[in-house]
């Protein structure tokens, strides 16, 4: 062997040598240094939590009739584990479990796989050492012979579990209020600071509505068995177990009668104007609620049974709740739905009128027309109704006054901030108004749900104005269709608070916007002399030993700051709205003598399409106590379509024609429903309405 290869051959010995030394003590570290954590981490390996859902609190109304509650059921359940462990994988039992279920053998299959990344519902997202439910309510035939049949369904059990169970027709009715359940996600698990450890699959949670809101309160606390499992994945004892504490019982100002007479009423009036030649009149929505604060019914259409949820929604399903096509029915109409107010705003811009200085008695134009910087604005009616006070162009709804009105406000209001780009230009003397009256903001209600509408202040016309100039310097045209016009001039000066905007603001249109339930809280200031309340539906929360853990009440968040006087004055003018007004026709007849009811018409302009129906009302007017606000887009005037509904609402309150009266003698419960010891629920003391 010549020299040189010797030395590479012993080099080559001293690596492998090496190379073993190092093997060597890294086993040697493995098994001698480190052996107390590996074996401390097998332990750590052999133990399983598996999580006790709770039971999940009720819903009620106002006199303790359940909404949403839990009943025992039936429930089948597969053990993955137990069942995968038989020498055919679990598939025989399987099969003879789908035809025992009525079910197909691949939906079984579905329902039991575990979720992971690019496994679609239905799939389990808990434990796999968690029974995983099948099927709930089943015949008790059926669950007693799964019971009786263990050799043939070692992995299936059949037992007794809490369901929530949404009680109908009020369900559907108030679909949107009560939201639905489904269960967490991991993101969710983090957004809500909810432990991990509290959670697993099988736990619902609530995705909307009051569900969502008072999710923490209604879902309780869950318990916990922790197992031992050995290496094959088979349970061999339980070493800890804690039980669960049921939740919260929320106890609401809703009533099921009202309820029902509210839906039942804004439902039939979409179907007078669909069959009057309005096809457009699809949905629209209802809001009740006492003159602090208590929201008492609020229906939307379309709605929908929340029932879909349970046991998981199919693709079809959820493209009908979510899509256009179908009138997006998940969605709150009361609370998210953002309409121009139409005549119902005037209220604002006459109490604009009189904090700015500018008399009651007037007296005011009334013409058919008025020109504004060059502009015609056309009044309802082309006759010339002569002069009059803010009381009568409030009762007969003249537009002309509040655009001269308005008009007169615009020229001595910081004239030059109309036309600056600015984008912290000072709010005009109108809008801080209509903020006051707490549009432009969201209610703060006791929803997840809803939107701030919007109050066209200078500022919000900057950013506005920001946001599609792109757009419209594309599209515009100065020579081309009106809509191509219109985008050229909102290119170039659309930053610009105009005269022309300012004047049909004043009535309600133009950019404006409110919700339902926004228009009911400001008519609520009215009433009770000037304070604006953030509206709740929650009124208390009932442990389960019957205790009253927590009074839910509206809190105060502002005030109109207007005299004494002129809210007395605007109620005695929307009372002669009824009385020998706009609104005189729809209330024909009505007893108004035993409930004087104050109320605005309201007819929003919709450019290319039919106007939306407002109609905004308190009662009794000499001493108000209830809130009616119903809108329904795309059907006519408010005298024709939301007025009449509303007399069908006050009469399902007051019993005063065809309806049963929900409160009789005209007062809503104002006590707490009854809790025994052994769960039974009385109507409050004193209450003499139907339960």
């Amino acid at each position: 062997m010549i020299p040189a290869a010797r030395r590479r051959l012993v080099v080559l010995y001293a690596v492998v040598a090496a190379l073993l030394v190092a093997l060597g003590g890294r086993l040697w570290y493995l098994q001698v240094m480190t052996v107390g954590s590996y074996a401390s981490a097998a332990t750590q390996d052999q133990v399983r939590t598996v999580i006790v859902p709770p039971v999940r609190g009720q819903i009620l109304d106002d006199v303790g009739q359940p909404l949403v509650n839990n009943h025992t059921a039936l429930v089948v359940s597969v053990n993955r584990a137990l069942v995968s462990q038989q020498a055919d994988g679990g598939i025989g039992e399987l099969h003879r479990l789908a035809r025992l279920l009525g079910m197909k053998y691949t939906l079984l299959q579905e329902k039991i796989r575990l979720c992971t990344a690019g496994v679609s519902q239905p799939c389990w997202q808990g434990s796999p050492y968690q029974p995983i439910p099948v099927s709930e309510q089943v015949p008790a035939a059926v669950a007693l012979q799964i019971m009786e049949n263990q050799a043939d369904f070692p992995g299936v059990s059949a037992q007794a579990q809490p369901v929530t169970h949404y009680v109908q027709p009020f369900a559907t009715q108030a679909a949107q209020i009560l939201g639905y359940l489904q269960p967490i996600t991991p993101q969710e698990v983090a957004q809500r600071h909810l432990p991990v450890t509290g959670f697993s699959g099988v736990d619902l949670v609530g995705q909307a509505g009051l569900e969502q809101q008072y999710d923490q309160q209604l879902r309780g606390v869950p318990g916990t068995q922790t197992l031992t499992v050995n290496a094959a994945g088979t349970v061999t004892a339980i070493r800890h177990q804690s039980s669960p504490t049921a939740g919260d019982t929320l106890v609401t100002s809703l009533n099921s009668q009202l309820q029902a007479d509210t839906y039942n009423a804004l439902t039939q009036a979409i179907q007078r104007a669909q069959a009057e030649g309005n096809p457009g009149a699809t949905n629209g929505a209802a809001v009740v609620m006492t003159t602090t604060g208590r929201i008492l019914a609020m229906a939307s259409v379309p709605t929908y049974n929340p029932s879909i949820w349970n046991g998981g929604i199919s693709t079809r399903e959820f493209k009908n709740l979510f899509g256009t096509a179908h009138g997006e029915p998940i969605l709150n109409r009361a609370t998210q739905g953002e309409y121009g107010p139409g005549s119902t705003f005037k209220v604002t811009s006459a109490s604009a009128a009189i904090a700015d200085g500018m008399s009651a008695a007037g007296p005011y134009a009334c013409p058919g027309s008025v020109t504004i910087a060059g502009h015609p604005f056309n009044n309802w009616t082309t006759r010339n109704l002569g002069p009059m006070s803010l009381h009568t162009a409030l009762v007969w709804s003249c537009d002309t006054v509040f655009y001269q009105i308005a008009y007169q406000m615009y020229l001595h209001d910081k004239y030059r901030a109309n036309f600056e780009i600015n984008s912290h230009a000072p709010v005009q003397k109108m809008q801080k108004m209509e903020l006051r009256f707490g549009f432009g903001r969201n209610p703060g209600i006791d929803l997840p749900e809803q939107s701030p509408g919007t109050v066209p202040t200078r500022q919000w016309l900057y950013n506005y104005w920001k946001q599609y100039k792109h757009y419209w310097c594309k599209h515009g045209n100065a020579n081309g269709s009106y809509v191509q016009q219109i985008a050229y001039d909102d290119c170039r000066t659309g930053y610009q608070w105009t005269p022309g905007q300012a004047a049909i603001a004043a009535i309600g249109q133009g950019y404006i916007t409110v919700t339902p339930l926004q228009l009911a809280r400001a008519y609520a200031a009215i009433a009770n002399g000037g304070t604006l309340y953030s509206p709740r539906v929650g009124a208390a929360l009932i442990s389960p030993a019957g205790k009253v853990d927590q009074r839910i009440r509206p809190p105060v968040v502002g005030h109109l700051r207007l005299p004494h006087w002129w809210l007395s004055y605007l109620t005695n003018a929307l009372q002669g709205v009824v009385t020998g007004g706009t609104a005189a026709g729809a209330f024909a007849g009505f007893p108004l003598n035993k409930v004087p009811i104050a109320a605005k018409t309201g007819t929003a302009e919709i450019f290319g399409g039919q106007a939306t129906s407002v109609f905004a009302s308190f009662a009794p007017a000499n001493d108000p106590k209830y809130v009616v606000v119903v809108m329904v887009p795309k059907s006519g005037e408010g005298a024709d379509v939301s007025a009449p509904c509303a007399r069908q609402i006050w009469d399902s309150i007051y019993g005063l024609e065809h309806h049963k009266a929900a409160f009789p003698g005209g007062a809503a419960p104002r006590k707490l429903p009854g809790f025994s010891a052994n769960g039974a629920i009385t109507a409050p003391p004193g209450y003499q309405g139907a339960r």
